[in-house]
């Protein structure tokens, strides 16, 4: 018979390898229980360049050569030429997460992406891109679903932080790629 602090460490233990097969996309728990939705954004960015040259930024990566500064976040499977099965690859910890989703292109004004497997069973985003005063206003909204009611909403809390600050810093490097472009373009 084992002792009860030996039956709580193995289940510590077994409790956490479920935690990094979840966090690294290797798991997903999605068994439609009290699933509880809950939105993404919205997060606005103002960019000073013309709306083809951001759409071709957020696109480029997934359309044609991954860039190398990118190999570590990015990984295309599979592309066509409006949809991409793409890994996207983020550090948490000592792990890194990682999603597969689907990415939709709808040039010059819409990127949407869906999740097909990764930390949480249901999330869906779209960058919406319109002109507005000589640039780009660029939009992110989303939603992100989650099982098993209130456990799952705490989960979804932890989850849709984290995942708002990397499409945040996202933003902020589309931004300053399309204005440097922007600003090439217009001095040559």
């Amino acid at each position: 018979m084992t002792s009860v602090p030996v039956r709580l460490a193995v289940a510590g233990l077994a409790l956490g390898g479920v935690y990094a097969l979840v966090v690294q996309g290797s798991l997903t728990l999605d068994v439609g229980v009290g699933r509880r939705v809950r939105p993404l954004g919205p997060i606005e960015a103002a960019i000073a360049a013309p709306r083809e040259t951001v759409f071709d930024v957020v696109a480029a990566p997934y359309l044609g050569r991954t860039p190398r500064a990118l190999a570590k976040k990015l990984r295309v499977l599979d592309r066509g030429t409006d949809l991409v099965l793409a890994e996207h690859f983020t550090p948490v910890g000592a792990m890194t997460a990682v999603t597969l989703e689907t990415v939709s292109l709808e040039r010059p004004s819409r990127i949407g992406f869906r999740l097909v497997r990764g930390p949480v069973p249901h999330v869906t985003e779209e960058f919406l891109l319109e002109d507005r005063d000589g640039g780009t206003r660029l939009l992110y909204r989303g939603e992100l679903g989650t099982d098993f009611w209130a456990l799952g909403e705490l989960w979804a809390a932890a989850v849709a932080t984290r995942w708002e600050r990397v499409v945040r810093t996202s933003l902020d490097s589309i931004r300053v790629e399309a204005e440097r472009r922007s600003a090439g373009s217009a001095a040559a």
